[in-house]
């Protein structure tokens, strides 16, 4: 079963629009799309002091590493726009299974069959959310300690909200898996995601630790950074392939 697509991408709505549909009682957008977006406003603090400190002497041993946080906060501010879309979009297709008729034992099993696929899909959606908030909360850490210190708290704010966001998702994966019928994909989505859920309140712990600080930190060393443009350029290949 094909999900219906949203007639409107939420990135095109204005912030009060998309309020406003939040607050209505129709099933989308919910609180995966809710997630992603909190994400995307995080991606987006990244993007914003990263330009605030590059050109400027006192950061200028840090420009690798600015550049790379402004190029990535802009494609995971975007990434996770669409993946707002997408989880909409997938519970739709999981609230259409839902619905089909259930008069004999064809149409059953038929119903069954296809609740299971949208609930997979319904759960892949929001797992790439959480997948998106690791590479988000990886790069704000970084730039703790290496931007411009009058913008130290919207470092910590993007670290938070790919905390929120990662959370927020997380859950979303959860209450989908027991209906996808594959006990052994369920089982090892909750190890997965219990692992990136750590990796993530570990990466803020350390991010709101260094902003406190409030002192600056050495430039990343060069195994780190081409660490960085591995994980930039895998993200890359996999959004290639879907």
């Amino acid at each position: 079963m094909e999900p219906k697509r949203t007639s409107v991408s939420f990135a095109d709505l204005t912030i009060g629009q998309f309020v406003e549909r939040l607050c209505s009682a129709e099933p989308v957008p919910g609180g995966g799309a809710a997630s992603a977006l909190a994400a995307a406003l995080g991606a987006s603090l990244v993007a914003m002091v990263a330009g605030l400190s590059a050109g400027r002497p006192k950061y200028a041993v840090y420009e690798e590493t600015l550049s790379r946080a402004d190029t990535t906060g802009k494609q995971l501010a975007a990434e996770l726009l669409r993946l707002s879309d997408r989880d909409a979009e997938a519970y739709a297709g999981y609230a259409a299974a839902l619905k089909l008729p259930r008069e004999t034992d064809e149409q059953i099993e038929a119903r069954r069959a296809a609740i299971r696929s949208a609930a997979r899909v319904a759960s892949d959606a929001p797992w790439d959310c959480v997948r998106a908030c690791l590479r988000l909360a990886i790069v704000a850490e970084t730039l703790a300690g290496r931007s411009n210190v009058n913008a130290s708290s919207d470092v910590l704010v993007a670290a938070l909200l790919a905390e929120a966001g990662a959370r927020g998702a997380a859950e979303n994966v959860r209450i989908n898996l027991p209906s996808t019928g594959d006990e052994e994909y369920s089982e090892a989505m909750s190890r997965q995601l219990d692992e990136m859920l750590h990796d993530i309140s570990a990466l803020a712990s350390q991010t709101r630790e260094t902003v406190l600080s409030g002192g600056l930190r050495d430039p990343e060393a060069e195994a780190d950074l081409e660490a960085e443009a591995d994980l930039e350029a895998e993200a890359d290949l996999e959004a290639e392939a879907e």
